[in-house]
């Protein structure tokens, strides 16, 4: 059994929060707690396999909680938030540097159309981060921009003949990784970044803020007929397909969406491929499903450099793992690692 500890301050929301997960029979709940003292008590007590857990509460904040959780006794925790202010969501995303896993937006109620859909995504996500092997942090002061800036060391790769884009795909587990490659690119990185990170709606602009904290390129939501520029990030807005034209404007859609998602990682790597062909890098990084793995394998078969996550530093080898079944990959890289590829891809290939 998957025990979940529910740590929410609104009595109704934690009693839905409570409905939803005992409803699958894999899962009991080990306890609940209404602030972050009381969670890090039932934590201690009821040992749980996962934390569902907010943001705001009484006293204590998530990223609090979150830290203290993972420096005493490290275990799974899934965001379960329902900020859409900017700064909210922002801090949400702090909490992934405390070593939360996973953000979600809060499900809907259960007379809401939108309520089977949001309460199979927490079932399916805590069942997933059941799974994930967490380790202790030690209590260490806060990261500033410069930390976050450090390069790693450079490996030897072959210097690519000419690359005009980077695109870069991710799922759960994805935002750690994007901050981690970002945060280590210069500020002259010489071609446009297009990104597509599955994520709640309502949590795209906390999550750009949040990059920017650490990026020295600009990072920011793409816009329709946006002409893409060298050296700036651009992630998909919620709930729209993000492609690159090939007058390298971004083109934002609302087409079906692909692999049950949309924006997909799919659709961008298929117009990357059009456009760009074997002058771009492609990066396929942690997430679940295989969105994105069959257009990773056709970049490599244009001859585009095409990098997957390995299975050790990613929350969920789903995306990264069904790319390298497939044969899509030229490199098999830990996070650490990428960033430094990217460098000697890009900044140092002619």
């Amino acid at each position: 059994m998957i025990r979940v500890l529910v740590v929410e301050d609104s009595a109704v929301v934690r009693q839905l929060l409570v409905h939803i997960l005992k409803s699958d029979p894999e899962i009991e709940i080990a306890g609940t707690a209404a602030d972050g003292e009381e969670a890090l008590i039932a934590v201690e007590q009821t040992r749980p396999s996962v934390i569902t857990m907010d943001i705001q509460m009484p006293g204590m904040n998530g990223f609090d909680v979150a830290r203290r959780i993972m420096e005493r006794r490290p275990t799974p925790i899934v965001i379960v938030s329902g900020a859409l202010d900017p700064h909210e969501t922002t801090s949400a995303f702090q909490t992934l540097d405390s070593g939360a896993l996973a953000i979600l937006r809060k499900p809907a109620g259960i007379g809401s159309p939108e309520f089977e859909r949001t309460a199979a995504e927490l079932v399916r996500t805590v069942k997933v981060m059941s799974e994930v092997k967490v380790v202790r942090r030690w209590a260490k002061p806060g990261r500033t921009n410069a930390d976050y800036a450090k390069p790693s060391t450079p490996s030897a790769f072959p210097v690519a003949k000419t690359v005009s884009a980077v695109a870069i795909g991710a799922s759960t587990g994805g935002p750690q990784v994007i901050q981690t490659i970002l945060s280590q690119l210069p500020a002259n990185f010489p071609v446009p970044i297009f990104a597509v990170q599955h994520i709640a709606s309502g949590f795209t602009a906390g999550f750009v803020d949040w990059l920017s904290q650490s990026s020295k390129l600009p990072v920011q939501v793409a816009t329709h007929r946006e002409l893409s520029m060298p050296g700036h990030v651009y992630l998909a807005p919620d709930a729209l397909h993000m492609k690159v034209g090939p007058d390298r404007r971004l083109l934002l859609t609302e087409d079906e969406p692909e692999n049950g998602l949309r924006p997909s990682v799919s659709t961008l790597f298929r117009s990357v491929a059009a456009v760009y062909g074997g002058k771009s890098v492609a990066v396929l990084l942690s997430g679940m499903g295989r969105d994105g793995a069959q257009e990773l394998k056709l970049l490599k078969d244009l001859g585009a450099t095409t990098i997957a996550q390995d299975r050790d530093s990613s929350v969920v080898h789903g995306m990264p793992g069904e790319a390298i079944r497939l044969g899509g990959t030229t490199y098999v890289l830990s996070q650490e690692k990428i960033a430094p590829a990217l460098r000697s891809l890009v900044c140092d290939g002619g």
